[in-house]
């Protein structure tokens, strides 16, 4: 595969390497961005050790709990002018009250919202607000006590991003204390055993690699194999993550203390996953002075 300008750009944006290293590794890997990345990583010249999250779709996830369930769910806008609506924030949160009693989008979009479906509620809107939605993600938690939370608020139970945490026990407030955490932190995974095994398989061959280079011997290298895995452990899990509210305590002993334990998590950030075409404002001034 041709290694292109926007290629290079891209990894270097995302690992923080330079122009020729971020150009060589995407030629050793024919092109191929995740291996690029752990390329770099395994030669120690990538900053960071995972992409950014680039957020290109705009509108709002909303939350609703009732009993021992939660709800979350993401409905999306063209414009984020439009996801300050009132309306639009009504939308939203109708669909997430709709959202309780149903089990996946599939079935949220056919759920009851006032004598229609949540899908024909949403092709309503879209006429009258003259902007493309759609209700693209939910996901549900059950628990003895679940607590939600929304960051960069927009209206109540109304945000950018949506979090909901189940805890076994009765909820003091550090519920809503690591359900804030979860929004900030965005842990992969509840604790060890919840890590995908792909993930940790692949972790733990790059971090072989990069043990490898340092040219020590084989005792040595699977010390520091262990050490490396053991770091990364704590800082992919909730349960082995500082926990931001105190730093000196990790989320596992913050719970234990509290007299709770953490059965599960749910976070759900607007426009996650999507990519949006960003535009070349010269090269649309030109195309449009080439058909004047």
């Amino acid at each position: 595969m041709a290694v292109t300008a926007s290629m290079v750009k891209e990894l270097r944006e995302t690992t923080g390497a330079g122009m020729m290293d971020a150009k060589k590794a995407l030629t050793e890997t024919d092109g191929n961005m995740d291996a690029a990345i752990d390329w770099l990583r395994t030669k120690g010249l990538a900053k960071a050790a995972k992409k950014s999250g680039r957020t290109a779709a705009e509108g709002l996830v909303g939350v609703a709990v009732e009993g021992g369930k939660g709800v979350v769910v993401e409905v999306n806008s063209e414009t984020d002018f439009v996801a300050k609506n009132a309306e639009f924030q009504a939308l939203v949160r109708s669909v997430a009250t709709a959202a309780l009693g149903v089990n996946d989008v599939d079935a949220l979009k056919q759920a009851d919202i006032n004598g229609q479906s949540a899908e024909a509620t949403v092709t309503d809107a879209i006429a009258k607000i003259g902007e493309n939605m759609t209700i693209r993600r939910m996901a549900t938690l059950s628990g003895d006590t679940v607590v939600s939370y929304v960051h960069n608020a927009a209206a109540e139970g109304l945000g950018k991003i949506g979090v909901l945490v189940a805890l076994s026990g009765a909820d003091n407030g550090i519920g809503r204390q690591i359900a804030m955490h979860v929004a900030a932190a965005n842990p992969a995974a509840l604790d060890e055993a919840a890590l995908d095994p792909a993930l940790v398989a692949k972790e733990r061959q790059v971090q072989f690699d990069i043990a490898k280079e340092s040219g020590k011997p084989d005792a040595v290298i699977e010390k520091m194999l262990e050490g490396r895995m053991k770091k990364f452990m704590a800082e992919a899990t909730l349960m082995g993550q500082a926990f931001v509210v105190n730093p000196d305590l990790t989320v596992a002993q913050a719970a234990k203390d509290a007299g709770v334990s953490v059965t599960g998590f749910v976070r759900l950030a607007v426009g996650e996953g999507i990519e949006k075409a960003t535009e070349d404002f010269a090269a649309e001034v030109a195309k449009m002075n080439a058909g004047a």
